[in-house]
């Protein structure tokens, strides 16, 4: 992984853009695609040579004013406006640190539990399931081990069944990822996590190279569970106030549906398979 996480975000966002995207004549004849280092230059208000030297990683620390311009220059949106004040070292109303726990409080641990016909699960930034209730393990059973969302997602067989617009899901996944570089692009969990993906996945390689930044959203996840069919789920994200970096996932299936009627069946199918099983925590607690 280069160390030059500003320069290569700011070039694969211009890559991204045609002079079309940004209301801009287009002249002379363009040898690759996207908009040329000057031309987002004239979109922020910069001196070219000043904004070559950040692409090239010889200038580091642009100022707020300058972040500002590039955002609106490059069309970012709001995940990807914050991701690149983060990469300068800006935080722009976004005052968490980049310290994460690994450990998930008991409270938080019973709340889960609560929600016996509903699947929850603790992620951190680099999507390490951290702790699942018992519905989460049923719906994440077809994986071997449900460790890490974007491991399951690219290197586990079982992903590509699983997910049923794999193309989406995966996307999805990497621009969480790149989400979660703004914070701490050095973090050993992380550099560790995009080096494996990248050793063995191409369709990784691909995605994390476009430098597309989203945070979590709220569309609906299409899966295909083998024990009960189609699943159709939406979800909210919670962040976890005394655990900077962990998100409380819910999944929820509209009352009534097939969806909630497989939900429900998977977790009799889930509980009748475990009944034989010794007595323990129905969630599990990832320590890293």
């Amino acid at each position: 992984m280069t160390d030059n996480h500003l320069g290569d975000f700011l070039r694969a966002r211009r890559a991204d853009l045609r002079p079309e995207d940004v209301d801009m004549a287009s002249y002379g004849t363009r040898k690759v695609a996207g908009l040329r280092r000057e031309e987002v230059a004239v979109l922020a208000g910069v001196n070219v040579d000043y904004y070559t030297r950040l692409e090239q990683g010889r200038e580091r620390n642009p100022s707020p004013q300058v972040l500002d311009a590039l955002s609106r220059a490059l069309r970012l949106d709001t995940d990807a406006r914050a991701h690149l004040f983060r990469l300068a070292g800006q935080t722009p109303g976004d005052q968490v640190g980049t310290h994460t726990t690994e450990r998930v409080g008991p409270a938080l641990r019973q709340l889960m539990d609560g929600y016996p016909n509903t699947p929850a699960l603790v992620l951190n930034r680099t999507l390490d399931i951290l702790a699942a209730n018992a519905l989460a393990d049923a719906l994440y059973s077809p994986f071997d081990p449900a460790d890490n969302l974007a491991r399951m997602t690219f290197l586990d067989p079982a992903g590509r069944h699983f997910y049923t617009d794999w193309d989406r899901a995966a996307q999805a996944t990497v621009a969480n990822l790149r989400h979660a570089a703004g914070f701490d692009p050095n973090h050993p969990r992380l550099r560790a996590l995009v080096r494996t993906l990248t050793e063995h996945s191409p369709q990784f390689t691909r995605l994390w190279n476009a430098h597309t930044v989203r945070g979590k959203t709220q569309e609906p996840k299409h899966l295909l569970h083998p024990d009960v069919g189609a699943l159709t789920l939406t979800y909210q994200a919670f962040d976890v106030r005394d655990a900077p970096g962990q998100q409380l996932v819910i999944y929820h299936a509209e009352p009534g549906s097939p969806s909630a009627q497989a939900l429900g069946l998977l977790g009799s199918l889930h509980a009748a398979r475990r009944h034989d099983e010794p007595v323990g925590p129905r969630t599990r607690d990832r320590t890293t």
